[in-house]
């Protein structure tokens, strides 16, 4: 173990570009290049070193590579998103449906892994959990973005499937009662990253600006100002 270990401006600099370059990857961009070994083992590390509350590591992790699981975990997406569909109909209107119906949401088949990211509660008192009960699921989400960016930092591309219905994804993989699917991911190499998330250069959605969304002290003085 080395002891105060310290990092120069150019290894900052790095990480600040794998972050701004970490990217939600879709079908139409992977890639059917088996991941390697040695890729994998790296980008699972990563979560397993995510900060967690009260050192609980509430995390599992289902590596899926059949193709009977998957289409299981497909048929899903396709009845939530056909849920999902309706929904834009009726609220956003008939331009925001048809962007809607032209974004390829998932690439459950077209990646050579699915990961499947689980918390499992425990039967204990959880140090620092006693009061944010869902710190423990917040954990579970901090070992996902770490699996991203490592993963961004070997060229390989992720995407988070959340149309999804949890207990039927955990029926696929068989899963106990009392775990809760956080995330699945989709993951392989891909053809290209964007410059830009694909939302955005969509315009689905605009940037945040940062006075939008950084507060000093409190809300109530930013509305003063």
């Amino acid at each position: 173990m080395t002891a105060n270990l310290r990092f120069d401006q150019e290894t900052s600099d790095l990480l600040e570009q794998i972050i701004r370059h970490r990217r939600d990857v879709r079908g139409n961009r992977f890639l059917s290049t088996p991941i390697e070994q040695g890729h994998l083992d790296k980008i699972l590390q990563a979560g397993l070193h995510a900060p967690s509350v009260g050192f609980s590591q509430p995390w599992e992790f289902v590596l899926i590579e059949n193709q009977n699981t998957k289409q299981a975990v497909a048929a899903s997406f396709k009845e939530e998103n056909d849920k999902a569909q309706q929904t834009f109909a009726t609220t956003e209107g008939q331009e925001r449906q048809a962007l809607y119906q032209s974004l390829k949401l998932e690439g459950i088949h077209e990646s050579p892994l699915n990961i499947a990211v689980l918390y499992k509660p425990q039967d204990k008192p959880i140090l620092g959990q006693t009061s944010m009960t869902d710190m423990g699921r917040f954990s579970v989400v901090c070992a996902v973005q770490n699996m991203w960016l490592m993963a961004r930092a070997l060229n390989i591309g992720i995407g988070w499937v959340s149309i999804v219905n949890p207990e039927k994804v955990k029926t696929a993989i068989d899963a106990p009662t009392d775990r809760e699917l956080i995330a699945y991911l989709c993951v392989g190499y891909v053809d290209k990253f964007y410059d830009k998330p694909e939302l955005e250069t969509l315009a689905w959605e605009q940037r945040r600006q940062t006075q939008q969304v950084i507060f000093k002290e409190s809300y109530q003085q930013h509305e003063n100002n």
